[in-house]
């Protein structure tokens, strides 16, 4: 029996003879925390408890090297169903176990009358990069923390367990934070949004805002991790800040002004001043964001950083003599040096944006090459983990075509072909980029998001040579049946 299409694609995958199917009687022996897990994934559409017991789906926690630390082995037989690996490779043994099912078990309903057939296969799996990510900019329209849910789902589907959370920018700030409380109570909250494109100069005249509470967040990570999805935090800083200066003026540079949370997109020219008490202000919403979410890395931003205020600054000027810099822009990288200091601190680690190269970022930073292919190279020649986002590849906000019928993006073209033709190299991770300007509601995220984002899965997962866009698109084909099945609104395959 032919083994169902798998995104992505499995290192090794052979078909055997036969089949095993599920029934309300098949029995479940796995450690709790996975045995909870296939219970949630497989439950709602057989409407099956899989009661503890021995001979039905066997999930065996082993230590073997030669799995590092996600890979597995999945053998179905006509008897059962066997892995194995370390607790986060069963966790995507399980992701494929549902692949293996028929369509209708991502349905969120029991579906009656259903085969639960699964073919006999015998898989070995293992991933490529260690970090596999996709970043949501919930910043710019704040999306309902239900959708993000529903995003981690997606990101676990296709194996990614990096979700980069972007929380703040001009145009919003969406992380509670209890010892400063304007930054929501004033930040959150715009007054209109761009009508067509930016370069229109258009307006919509309709307020916008909101933002995640602690408690929320702390949740949301929670489900994530029972997923094997960690979740990076982005606080943008010390450019991206207008709706922080916006709810508290004494940040910027002229604390006499009051501005308003941005309502254009693009880059404001606003940014916070260099005191010590506009430092330590961000130090103390860092430590309420580490007390949330406890992944290692705390993504620090420090792209696009216009130095204009800067430079009409005495006291920028003053500070940028004092630390030994030929030139004020160098004070997005004292920035980023004061912040990963203190997050030290806390036994935290920062990731930046490629920017940070030409600035001096702190030993240990986690480069998110952006800006080109170019600026992957030139952070690994520097020596920093890098993690590969070059916008001509990465940036699925881009549109897919220069159709007509394309919704509104804020550039393009990055078809699907280019996307899945990236060849990162030796890099420690890659990513799929969400930028909301133009997606200002969760159905245009997915159209955006998918099918490019499995392309980006496979690129994190699965052997980089060869790689076959038609063997691809060919199980993609299968694969969206799935999405059909979880309302995933994604654009049609051309």
């Amino acid at each position: 029996m032919y083994a169902r299409p798998i995104v992505p694609k499995p290192i090794s995958l052979s078909a055997r003879d036969g089949a095993f199917t599920l029934t309300e009687n098949t029995p479940l022996h796995a450690p709790e925390a996975l045995a909870d897990l296939v219970r949630e994934l497989l439950g709602p559409a057989t409407g099956f408890r899989f009661a503890p017991g021995s001979g039905g789906i066997e999930l065996d926690v082993i230590d073997d090297s030669t799995l590092g630390a996600e890979g597995y082995r999945l053998v179905v037989t006509p008897d059962g169903v066997r892995a194995a690996g370390t607790e986060a490779g069963l966790r995507w043994a399980v992701q494929t176990l549902r692949q293996l099912l028929p369509a209708e078990i991502f349905a969120g309903a029991a579906v009656p009358d259903a085969n639960w057939e699964i073919p006999c296969v015998e898989i070995v799996d293992v991933p490529r990069y260690e970090w596999r990510g996709g970043l949501l900019d919930v910043a710019r329209w704040c999306h309902p923390i239900e959708f993000v849910y529903k995003y981690v789902d997606l990101l676990a589907l296709h194996k990614l367990n990096r979700l980069h959370l972007h929380l703040t920018d001009d145009q919003g700030w969406r992380f509670e934070v209890k010892r400063h409380p304007k930054l929501t109570e004033v930040g959150a909250w715009r007054t209109e949004s761009n009508a067509g494109h930016a370069r229109e100069g258009r307006f919509d005249a309709t307020p916008h805002g909101g933002w995640y509470t602690q408690q929320e967040l702390r949740d949301l990570v929670g489900y994530a991790a029972r997923r094997g999805v960690s979740v990076m935090p982005e606080i943008d800083v010390p450019g991206h800040m207008q709706a922080a200066i916006a709810a508290y003026p004494w940040l910027g540079n002229n604390p006499d002004r009051q501005l308003g949370v941005r309502t254009s997109w693009g880059i404001s020219q606003h940014i916070l001043n260099v005191d010590d008490a506009t430092v330590d202000f961000v130090s103390e919403v860092l430590d309420e964001v580490v007390d949330v979410f406890p992944f290692e890395y705390v993504h620090l931003g420090g792209d696009e950083v216009p130095p204009d205020e800067w430079l009409a600054s005495e006291a920028a000027r003053r500070r940028a003599e004092q630390a030994g810099l030929s030139r004020v822009d160098g004070l997005v990288g004292w920035w980023a040096g004061r912040l990963a200091a203190h997050l030290a601190k806390r036994g935290r680690h920062i990731g930046v944006w490629d920017e940070l190269l030409d600035r001096n970022p702190p030993a240990g930073s986690l480069v998110f090459a952006w800006q080109d292919s170019s600026r992957v190279a030139a952070a690994q020649e520097a020596g920093f983990r890098v993690v590969a986002v070059p916008q001509e590849y990465a940036y699925l906000d881009w549109a897919e075509s220069d159709s007509p019928s394309e919704p509104l993006a804020i550039r393009g073209t990055l078809p699907l072909s280019t996307a899945y033709g990236y060849q990162p190299g030796d890099v420690y991770g890659v990513q799929g980029q969400l930028w909301s300007e133009y997606l200002p509601t969760p159905d245009l995220v997915e159209y955006r998001a998918f099918p490019r984002l499995a392309a980006f899965a496979e690129i994190g997962w699965s052997a980089p040579e060869p790689r076959d866009l038609a063997e691809f698109t060919g199980r993609l084909s299968g694969h969206l049946r799935r999405l059909d099945a979880l309302n995933v609104r994604y654009r049609p395959l051309d």
